[in-house]
């Protein structure tokens, strides 16, 4: 929309936001004194600006350079409106000296800016270097630029040609009391200094990159005298007093340099210091015909401007401070021939102000600042061309803090004392320093507080001295609030006085090239912006209200009319609301009650208290608004800031912008002092129209209370009135209470981890390319408007206004400011489309402030609805308030289609996407409370999700997941189950079903389960069970355990038994430890337990057999030594392992952990040993029993296990005592016979009873045993005991002779040969298990002669035996002869 300019301003106040500015001081000292009662000096100040500061490519665009002079110093300060500048800051000090008023000049050269200053014992010169010369490149991309007075400190200042002292002779005739100071084109440093005793003196400094002294020039009347023909106006006599000249300027023109001098006479002189002569004299009176003949009376408040154009050439403008008539003379220098001059009338201006501080000249305006009798600053400004009517243009000041804070009944004093010291818009923050330094009487000084800090040492000192006044221990808490307003109002006092002294003004500055205007005070810089027509209607002092008799906000006569009188009506009303009144309206605002409502109360109010007759007058001239509907629509369509398309900086700017354009517009207007100007404006503005609308609408109540007594247009008028423009005023209403409610709230500082979490979040929402965080440095404390410009608004307002015009234009201040104010506030305006400003506070984590602006807009806001929801959900979720924002994001879903932000939220911009937008909302949504860590919201929010997901199978299948995975998150296993079951999507319902059976295992929870039903899934269920039984490791993991017990569950014993058969197998291979052993024992228990419980013909098991491929679920596929896939094995066989064969592998695992128990290093070779190497082992451990029990399971034959007891017995026999010790451990392992021993045994007796036991209790055929255990004594040499001789004898003599044969025991031999010979005989026969002896009736006897043939010979081949081998012959002898005559005998009965 356009907005109507007026041609008035608005004073915008820059205050510091640091609590003290850090000025870097450079003292400089030429050896001067004081001079006796030296001349003291005002405060001045001026301002310098660049040649190219409106060119938006110029390093020096918005940039200026202003100081002041207070006594001995200057305080320099460069200042840019595009970027922060750094070391911008310096305070000279000249030591003994007195800077003169206007005593400081700044000039720029292609290479330098040279800063010039006079002081009244001194002139200085300092050369910087040129902002263009700083910077290697000509793109700058720094967001923070050196400044000019950097390298100030880095100077010589002392040296002749930076610094030179006034002569003598000069400064004995008294200080110079003004002065001014130029560069020439030859780069020469002229300052001419006013003499008290009327003459000029010009000191000139040669170049500074010459070699050369100081030269001075003196100019005097005397030195033209004889030169001055017929033309002068007047004759030049008088006294030297009134000739001192009050305000001097000079100009170089044609190579020559023209200085202009008014003094104290009025008379206006140009001299020429080429020929150090003056060529014009003019007496200003004479353009002052109110003032002819009127006595001549010198003053000292005349001032004397020039401008120069290059279409009116030269001008000069004279002020005359004549009490009570000043007056403004606009004179044109005109060259006439030979060389010869004179002055042109151009206009004349007349004001009433009494105090003239200062006033500009350009080539169209004269702005003038005065002080009015109560102090109050003044601004105005006029054409001086076409201004017939005289008329000055209004500028509406900052007004001065209010001088008593209403303190409701239901606020705090503290709080509210607090919010008005250290709101943006009131108190510079060194007004509340020196306060409080006195409040605290000089206690001690601060120096580099935040703003923060400031308020809370402000805090503890009021609150300190209100304790240290109280002398009653107790009192009401009326009493105590009294007390708290007493004393924060003695503080505000203090601060009010302050913040006038900083406020003082002390010059105006016109920038030549922007048109940006400048006010000077002693505390700060003012920035004049241009005012809106609507707002300047309603600030209008009553004097140029009443003059005015057309308004730009409409061109119709008519209606302009009825709205200047409406507007007066309104000011009638405003005057007439008291402090209690707004207070109420501002309450009713802020707790979102009706302002209609409100308003009425408020009328009530003034109508039943009008004493003086307010609600009469208005009433009187509401009876000349002919059509009051039409002009209240022009004012509520001139404040509705509602665009029709959204402000954006979307493909802005022309194609073909150039690098150092796009640069350019990154920074423009981008300091901290632009964003603090920008922001503060539209905070005015926003104050501004809130109390118009608010008057109007207490205007509208009135017009609905009086009707047709003021209301010409009877009833359909008030029925518009009613249902039409009073909810529009309360819709402005509201709307610029939030902006500025807004423009005043301070932003929060945000800790980094809170940074990190948003920054996380706005990840998970893809709003990554949202505005972040600005690397500029930031405003402290920064309004939480300023923040949304700096980030986010700045770029889109500076490329919506360079999409419409050409970036080489003139950046002209009234323009470019009043587009830049007007897209702020319609950025912020909450009816407009565009959702950045909300969307900013989320990005920049001020949820408070964000929740405030949602709950301001509430009850009448229309727009973004939805958008709104979901950022106060973001707010709660920040807040940790999960409920409330799974509330607040339900309520926005409903918006998803029809609003932009969640449009882009859920990447809806075409509509193939808009089709399952909110299906792509709630995704984000879920996403984003995952994020968070809120399980229960995302079920429920997925719960509502899948009522929109009916005909879409994939988003049902991820939703079901969602809320399967957060069941099972949270431990709901039953609902996590149920979930499952829900899943559309048999591969998301497997991926499910998996995840369930790990993280049940995981957490031990294998009773739910086991017990759940699995419908249709039992056999997934086993296949992932068995998949994870066989690829992880048995030890960590109990899934088989998990299996058994599914098929235990579902009474499938078989299967129940295979697993456990399967993991008894992979025990032995994999975990050959005595856990493993235990495991494995345990495992062929229960299988061998679930084959029992069963039929015996099902009673059986299917496994792989020996040397078949034994194929793993999920194993990755073989590839051959050529990289090609295996084929498939072509062997399938497998084994079928019967109730037998179980309890088998169940002994032999038996013996092994028996084994490992007796003897853990022998458990990892136990592990995979057959039944033939466990026996071998165990004999080694001395594990007779077990050994003894595996031979018999397996049908192996005993021999080694005697074998093996016999040869520990032989080691028992010939072993020392130790070997006795440790025969026992062993010795206990096996069961011996319980035969009562009265005797003390040792370890040897224990192990030849046990091997005596194990041959009674194993017999063999034909003494098998006996034969193994006498070989095996034998072959040790160990001697027979006699126990086994004699029960060996009884089973095979014979083979017990051959063993002696064969060990070569010929005295054994032929000892058992005679006892057999004996035997049969019938002398102990029942010893060698011989039933009857040789007899004639049992002649079936025998005996081994080949063995004893062997003896025999042995026998005879050795001398030593001769007597054993003669009792053997005659045994046999003798047992011959007894067969012989048996023989016979038994022949003989035949």
């Amino acid at each position: 929309m356009a907005v109507a300019l007026d041609r008035s301003f608005v004073e915008i106040c820059g205050f510091e936001r640091e609590t003290v500015r850090r000025f870097r001081e450079v003292t400089l000292t030429l050896g001067v004194t004081a001079p006796p009662g030296g001349q003291k000096f005002a405060d001045s100040a001026g301002a310098f600006h660049y040649e190219e500061s409106g060119k938006l490519l110029s390093v020096t665009s918005n940039r200026f350079i202003h100081w002041l002079t207070s006594g001995d110093s200057v305080q320099l300060v460069e200042q840019s409106l595009d970027a922060d500048l750094l070391n911008n800051s310096v305070k000279l000090r000249f030591t003994h000296c007195n800077v003169l008023p206007g005593g400081v000049t700044i000039q720029e050269t292609l290479s330098n800016v040279v800063i010039l200053i006079s002081t009244n014992q001194s002139v200085h010169r300092l050369v910087l270097p040129h902002p263009t010369c700083m910077y290697r490149s000509e793109l700058v991309t720094e967001l923070h630029m050196q400044s000019v007075l950097t390298d100030v400190g880095k100077l010589s200042l002392q040296d002749p040609s930076h610094s030179a002292t006034i002569p003598s002779s000069v400064v004995q005739m008294g200080s110079p009391s003004s002065c001014t100071a130029w560069l020439s084109h030859q780069g020469e440093a002229h300052y001419a200094l006013a003499s008290p005793a009327g003459g000029i003196m010009v000191v000139t400094l040669p170049p500074h990159d010459t070699p050369g002294g100081v030269s001075t020039v003196e100019l005097k009347r005397s030195s033209v005298m004889g030169r001055l023909s017929g033309w002068m106006p007047t004759v030049m006599r008088g006294d030297s007093r009134t000739e001192h000249v009050v305000s001097l300027i000079v100009r170089e023109l044609e190579d020559d340099l023209f200085i202009f001098t008014l003094s104290q006479d009025h008379r206006l002189r140009m001299w020429s210091l080429t020929e150090q002569a003056c060529l014009l004299e003019v007496d200003v009176l004479e353009y002052m015909p109110a003032c002819k003949g009127v006595q001549r009376v010198s003053g000292q408040g005349h001032r004397l401007r020039m401008t120069f154009s290059s279409t009116t050439g030269l001008c000069l403008c004279v002020y005359l401070a004549v009490p009570q008539r000043g007056q403004f003379t606009v004179l044109q220098l005109v060259t006439a021939e030979n060389n010869r001059y004179s002055l042109e009338h151009i206009s004349t201006l007349f004001t009433t102000q009494e105090t003239l501080v200062d006033f500009h000249l350009t080539s169209t305006d004269v702005w003038g600042l005065w002080v009015d009798e109560s102090n109050s600053t003044v601004i105005k400004y006029i054409n001086f061309e076409h201004n017939l009517a005289g008329q000055w243009n209004q500028v509406f000041v900052q007004p001065p803090p209010e001088e008593e804070v209403h303190v409701g009944v239901d606020q705090d004093p503290r709080e509210t004392y607090l919010d008005v010291l250290f709101s943006p818009l009131r108190f510079s923050a060194a007004a509340v320093v020196k306060a409080l330094q006195i409040f605290r009487r000089g206690s001690e000084r601060l120096s580099d507080v935040s703003w923060e800090t400031l308020k809370k040492e402000v805090t503890v000192a009021v609150e300190t001295e209100l304790q240290n006044s109280v002398t009653e221990f107790e009192f009401s808490q009326e009493e105590y609030r009294q007390l708290q307003v007493e004393f924060w109002s003695k503080f505000y006092a203090c601060c009010l006085q302050y913040q006038e002294s900083l406020s003082t003004p002390l010059a105006l500055t016109v920038s030549h090239s922007t048109g940006l205007v400048c006010l000077l005070k002693k505390g700060s810089v003012s920035f004049l912006l241009p005012c809106f027509a609507v707002d300047h209607l309603y600030l209008s002092s009553d004097e140029y209200l009443f003059s005015e008799e057309e308004t730009p906000v409409t061109e119709d006569p008519e209606v302009g009319r009825d709205i200047l009188q409406l507007v007066q009506c309104l000011r009638l009303l405003s005057d007439a609301v008291s402090g209690e009144m707004a207070y109420e309206m501002e309450k009713a605002l802020d707790h979102l009650q009706s302002a209609g409502r409100a308003a009425e109360v408020v009328m009530e109010t003034m109508l039943s208290n009008d004493s003086d007759n307010v609600i009469e007058d208005i009433q009187n001239k509401l009876q000349d608004v002919r059509n009051p509907t039409a002009a209240m629509m022009v004012l509520l369509r001139e404040m509705d800031l509602e665009t029709d398309s959204e402000v954006t900086g979307e493909g802005a700017g022309p194609p073909g912008q150039t690098l150092a354009v796009r640069l350019s517009l990154s920074q423009l207007y981008g300091s901290s002092a632009a964003i603090s100007l920008v922001c503060q404006a539209v905070g005015h503005m926003a104050m501004t129209r809130a109390l118009f609308c608010r008057d109007l609408l207490i205007l509208q109540k009135l017009y609905l209370r009086l009707g047709d007594n003021v209301f010409l247009g009877g009833g359909a008028q008030l029925l518009q009135l009613q249902q039409d423009l009073i909810p529009r005023t309360c819709h402005l209403l509201s709307s610029y209470h939030l902006l500025k409610h807004m423009s005043q709230s301070v932003a929060s500082s945000v800790p980094v981890d809170i940074i990190d979490a948003n920054l996380q979040h706005l990840t998970v929402l893809e709003l990554s390319d949202s505005p972040a965080p600005s690397t500029r440095t930031v405003l402290s404390p920064q309004t939480v408007v300023e923040l949304f410009y700096q980030t986010a608004a700045r770029r889109i307002i500076m490329s919506q206004i360079f999409s419409q015009q050409q970036s080489h234009a003139l950046l002209a201040w009234s323009h470019m400011i009043s587009n830049v104010v007007t897209l702020l506030a319609q950025l912020l305006w909450p009816s407009n489309p565009g959702f950045q400003f909300p969307e900013c506070l989320m990005s920049n984590c001020q949820y408070t402030q964000l929740q405030e602006y949602v709950r301001l807009i509430g009850p009448w806001c229309q727009v973004n609805i939805g958008s709104c929801r979901f950022m106060l959900g973001q707010c709660y979720l920040a807040n940790g308030e999960g409920q409330k924002a799974l509330q607040c994001f339900q309520e926005a879903a409903t918006e998803v289609e029809k609003e932009e932000f969640l449009m882009r939220l859920t990447g809806a911009e075409d509509e193939e996407a808009a089709a399952t937008c909110r299906l792509q909302y709630y995704n984000k949504v879920l996403r984003l409370l995952e994020d968070v860590g809120l399980p229960e919201l995302v079920i429920q929010l997925a719960s509502l999700a899948l009522t929109e997901a009916v005909a879409d199978v994939s988003t049902q299948a991820a939703l079901w997941t969602r809320i399967f995975k957060h069941h099972l998150d949270l431990g709901h296993n039953s609902e996590a189950y149920e979930a499952l079951t829900q899943n559309p999507d048999s591969s998301t319902q497997l991926d499910c079903l998996r995840q369930l059976v790990v993280v049940l295992c995981e957490r031990s929870q294998l009773q739910d389960l086991v017990q759940f039903s699995y419908v249709n899934l039992h056999d997934e269920v086993v296949s992932i069970i068995e998949s994870r039984a066989r690829g992880l490791d048995l030890l960590t993991h109990n899934y088989y355990e998990l299996l058994y017990a599914f098929h235990i569950n579902r009474h499938n014993y078989r299967k129940a038994g295979t697993v456990m058969f399967e993991l008894a197998m992979r025990l032995g291979r994999e975990v050959p430890t005595r856990l493993g052993l235990q495991k494995q024992v345990n495992c062929y228990l229960s299988a061998l337990n679930c084959l029992r419980l069963i039929r015996p013909e099902y009673a059986w098991i299917v496994t792989p057999a020996s040397g078949a491929v034994y194929e793993r679920a999920g194993a990755s596929p073989k590839r051959n030594s050529d990289g090609d896939f295996s084929r498939e094995p072509v062997k399938r066989q497998v084994d079928i392992l019967e109730l037998n064969d179980l309890e088998k592998e169940y002994s032999l695992s038996r013996c092994r952990l028996t084994l490992a128990q007796h003897h853990p290093p022998s458990a990892t070779i136990a592990g995979s040993a057959s039944a033939e190497e466990m026996v071998s082992l165990l004999v080694q451990s001395g594990l007779f029993d077990s050994a003894l029990c595996l031979c018999q399971t397996f049908k192996l034959t005993l021999t080694p296990v005697f074998e093996g007891l016999a040869f520990k017995c032989v080691r028992l026999q010939f072993g020392g005592e130790e070997t006795q010790n440790e025969a026992w451990s062993w010795l206990a392992d096996n069961q011996l016979s319980s035969v009562v021993n009265t005797k003390e045994s040792s370890a040897a007796d224990e192990a030849w009873r046990l091997l005596a036991s194990y041959l009674d209790r194993y017999p063999s055929a034909n003494g098998q045993h006996h034969r193994c255990v006498i070989n095996k004594l034998l072959s040790h040499g160990a001697p027979l005991p006699d126990w086994l001789v004699k029960s060996y004898k009884a089973v095979d003599a014979a083979s017990l002779l051959r063993l002696y044969l064969n060990f070569d025991l010929l005295e054994a031999a032929a000892e058992l040969v005679l006892e057999n010979v004996d035997a049969l005989l019938g002398r102990g026969h029942q010893y060698f298990g011989i039933e009857k002896p040789l007899s004639a009736t049992f002649s079936s006897v025998w005996l081994p002669y080949t063995s004893i043939d062997q003896l025999m010979q042995a026998l005879a081949d050795t001398q030593t035996n001769s007597s054993i081998y003669n009792k053997v012959r005659d045994k046999l002898d003798e047992y011959h002869k007894l067969v012989d005559l048996t023989t016979r005998r038994r022949l003989e009965t035949r």
